[in-house]
C-alpha cells in the first residue's frame, strides 16, 4: 500500500493585534526552502491582512498560494469556506510543503481543528501544531476586554462572582489549544510585565507549554515548523470553555466599516482613534488611509489605544484616494453615528 505523506498545517491564532500577520510576513521571507501557502481568515471585508502577505510575497510563497476567507469566522464557515480552500490549495502544481492558516483574532482554534476529520482532507492534511500569540503588554495588563481591569476587580473582591468576559474566554481556549506560545511585543513590556504575562498564560494553559518571546515577528521558522503535534488527534487534551456546545458564533462581537476621506495629518487620524478606544470601547481598528501628498497607501493597525502605523504600497492610478477602516468592539458597543462622527470630524 503506498504511503501518503500528509501537508502539515501550522494554525496561528491570537487575540487581536497580537502579531499573527507580522509573524506569517516573516515566515514567507525565511521559509527554509519549504514551498509555503497561507489562508487568512479576515473579520471583515477590508482585506488588510491579505493586501500585506501578498505585497511580500516571494517564489516560495507565489501570490496565488495565498488565499482569504473573508465571509466571517474560519470556524464557522467549515463546509462553504474552508474545506474548499484547503482543496484547492492542496490542487496547486508545485504542491505546498507546509499550509499556514491565519485565524482572526475571535476565532476558536478548537473548532478549527474539528474540520481536519473531515473525510475529504483528512488522510491528505495534519495539523502540525497551533501556535497562540500573547501581546506582552496586553496580557500583563488584563486587557482582554475594556473593562477588564474594573471587572476583575469587582471578581477579587467577591469570590462568589464570575465576570468572565467573551474575550477572556476566547483569550483561554487559544492558550489551551496550543502547543506553543509567542510573547510578542516584548520590547514594549518591562520584565516584571512580561514575566506576568507569562505567569498568567502558565496558569491559563491546561499543560506545560513552551512560551518564546519575540519581537516584530521575528523567530527561527524550524522552532514553529515541524512540530508534528497531529493536533486533530489530540483533542481532549485541548479544553475549551464551547466543548458540547454545538454551534459557535461571534454575537459577542461586532464589526463595521468606515470609509475616511484623505486626510493631512496623520496625528489627527490616530487622535480620533485614540477616542474610538477611550470613548466608544473600540477593541480593535484595522485599515488603511491616504494621505494628502503621499504615494503610499497608510496602513492602520491599532489595539484599544495603542496605534501603529506605515506606509506598505503604491496607490495604484486608477484607485480611488479614500481610506477604510474596520473597527471591532464587543455587542452593541459600535454606535455607527458616534463612530462616524469622531472619523469624519
Amino acid at each position: 500500500m503506498q504511503n501518503i505523506t500528509k501537508i502539515p498545517v501550522t494554525i496561528i491564532t491570537g487575540f487581536l493585534g497580537a502579531g499573527k500577520t507580522t509573524l506569517i510576513s516573516q515566515l514567507m521571507q525565511n521559509p527554509q526552502d519549504k514551498r509555503l501557502a497561507v489562508i487568512v481568515n479576515e473579520f471583515g471585508d477590508v482585506g488588510v491582512d491579505g493586501d500585506i502577505l501578498k505585497s511580500c510575497a516571494i517564489p516560495n510563497c507565489p501570490e496565488e498560494n495565498i488565499m482569504e476567507l473573508a465571509n466571517g469566522c474560519i470556524c464557522c464557515t467549515v463546509a462553504d469556506d474552508f474545506i474548499p480552500t484547503i482543496e484547492q490549495l492542496m490542487a496547486l502544481d508545485p504542491q505546498p510543503d507546509h499550509i499556514l492558516i491565519e485565524t482572526s483574532g475571535l476565532a476558536l482554534p478548537k473548532p478549527l481543528l474539528k474540520a481536519f476529520d473531515w473525510p475529504d482532507i483528512r488522510s491528505r492534511i495534519t495539523v502540525d501544531g497551533v501556535i497562540a500569540l500573547a501581546d506582552a503588554e496586553a496580557v500583563a495588563s488584563g486587557q482582554f476586554a475594556p473593562n477588564l481591569a474594573a471587572v476583575e476587580a469587582q471578581r477579587l473582591a467577591d469570590d462568589s462572582l464570575d465576570h468572565e468576559t467573551p474575550l477572556s474566554e476566547v483569550f483561554e481556549d487559544q492558550i489551551a489549544c496550543a502547543d506553543m506560545v509567542l510573547l510578542t511585543k516584548s520590547d514594549l513590556a518591562s520584565e516584571a510585565d512580561k514575566q506576568k504575562a507569562k505567569d498568567v498564560i502558565t496558569d491559563t494553559a491546561p499543560r506545560q507549554l513552551p512560551i518564546i518571546e519575540i519581537i516584530d515577528g521575528v523567530i527561527d521558522p524550524r522552532l514553529l515548523l515541524g512540530l508534528e503535534a497531529a493536533a486533530e488527534d489530540d483533542m481532549d487534551a485541548r479544553p475549551s470553555h464551547h466543548d458540547g456546545v454545538p454551534e459557535h458564533d461571534h454575537e459577542d462581537f461586532d464589526s463595521a466599516i468606515f470609509d475616511i476621506p484623505e486626510i493631512d495629518d496623520i496625528d489627527v487620524l490616530t487622535a480620533k482613534i485614540e477616542r474610538l478606544a477611550d470613548e466608544q470601547h473600540i477593541l480593535r481598528v484595522k485599515g488603511y488611509a491616504a494621505v494628502t501628498g503621499k504615494p503610499m497607501r497608510l496602513l492602520v493597525q491599532a489595539v484599544g489605544s495603542r496605534i501603529r502605523t506605515q506606509f506598505d504600497q503604491m496607490w495604484q492610478e486608477s484607485a480611488l484616494r479614500q481610506g477604510r477602516l474596520v473597527v471591532i468592539a464587543e455587542h452593541d458597543h459600535i454606535d455607527i453615528a458616534a463612530i462616524n462622527a469622531i472619523l469624519q470630524g
